[in-house]
């Protein structure tokens, strides 16, 4: 995954480059950078940060890691906090992008960065990671190297300001056993809903090999007929019990297999290989493989990634998703957040991710 944002100790984490949040001067103080000088080596690193001498707020210099990881430990000094009028943002962009040029420089293909100047330094942690974002993304439109976001504590790690209670009243809305009862009905029963929108992908996929009750439109079919589907469409792999005379016509009546239908969508929007797989954080290797073979079927989170760098609508993800026998459901709260994300015009793959982060879900990609 070229993005990711994980919870650990960024000394653990094994990456070609290791960032450390330097102080100006040849020493080191409290926090990650005294965290870093005592797993690489005090002793070491002191003597080879001293050959470098002070280093200017947004400037970045290179040593060996020592006894991390890690081939290089990349010192960046970040902006002391004021009010966000003295250069504190134009520093700290300075400070990413500089480091993840001096990390293509040196070949290196994955890079571990905290969150940069949001300890002693005081700037304020969810526009800091705003800004640790907007330079990644950058970056990441014509680069391959993983990068990845390490947060050491949940105090260390904020969204944006109003988001995070968006979200979490959206929750509160969805992600609630009443309201899942009412869309997919309780357990061993299915909405009428649900059955019905499941009855029409099925009667499309399928015409009329199913059976005779799908010739009615579904919302002419009641509760005591489709009544003995529900078994068969409950799961979320769902297949209808076919005869043996209409197993043949099924099968070669299968309808849009997920990689025609995901290959028509990018088609349809004009797009290239390339903008899909990166606006999705999906590894170039892996949408090749999706891409060339057209048996093959992705994790949910990567073809939900899809989606969203397809600006899909929330119908056109769930069509999508079905293709690959899968669903949102209101009992996730990734799902819930994706469709928090969806509905609301949220289609950077980054800011959905660190969504789902902060509320301690899977990110996507």
């Amino acid at each position: 995954m070229p993005f990711k944002i994980i919870r650990n100790d960024i000394t653990r984490v094994k990456a070609d480059a290791i960032v450390n949040t330097a102080n100006p001067e040849p020493v080191y103080a409290n926090g990650t950078d005294s965290a870093i000088y005592k797993a690489a080596g005090e002793k070491k690193l002191l003597a080879a940060r001293k050959k470098i001498g002070r280093i200017t707020p947004g400037e970045a210099a290179v040593t060996s890691a020592y006894n991390l990881p890690a081939k290089f430990i990349i010192h960046t000094v970040g902006p002391a906090w004021i009010d966000g009028k003295h250069g504190e943002f134009e520093i700290l962009r300075s400070c990413y992008r500089k480091t993840l040029i001096l990390a293509e420089s040196l070949g290196c293909e994955s890079i571990a960065f905290p969150l940069i100047a949001t300890g002693t330094y005081g700037f304020p942690k969810d526009l800091a990671l705003e800004t640790a974002l907007s330079v990644i993304r950058a970056h990441l439109e014509d680069s391959d190297m993983d990068v990845t976001l390490v947060v050491f504590g949940r105090g260390s790690y904020q969204i944006a300001s109003g988001l995070a209670e968006r979200v979490e009243e959206y929750i509160d809305e969805n992600y609630v056993s009443a309201r899942t009862a009412a869309e997919y009905g309780r357990p061993g029963e299915m909405s009428s809903s649900l059955r019905r929108r499941k009855l029409q992908e099925l009667r499309e996929r399928f015409g009329g090999a199913y059976s005779n009750r799908m010739q009615a439109p579904p919302e002419e079919l009641s509760d005591s007929v489709a009544a003995p589907l529900e078994e068969d469409l409950s799961s979320e792999y769902y297949m209808p019990s076919l005869s043996k005379a209409s197993l043949e016509d099924a099968v070669n009546n299968l309808g849009e297999s997920f990689q025609a239908r995901l290959l028509r969508m990018i088609d349809e929007r004009g797009m290239t290989d390339p903008e899909v797989y990166k606006r999705a954080n999906v590894d170039r290797k892996l949408f090749s493989k999706i891409r060339c073979n057209k048996d093959y079927i992705p994790k949910k989170k990567t073809i939900v990634a899809l989606a969203i760098a397809l600006r899909l609508s929330l119908d056109d993800t769930r069509d999508l998703l079905a293709s690959a026998g899968l669903m949102l459901t209101n009992n996730s709260k990734a799902d819930v957040i994706v469709s928090f994300c969806i509905e609301n015009g949220i289609y950077d793959i980054f800011e959905v991710n660190a969504l789902l982060f902060s509320f301690d879900q899977p990110i996507l990609g």
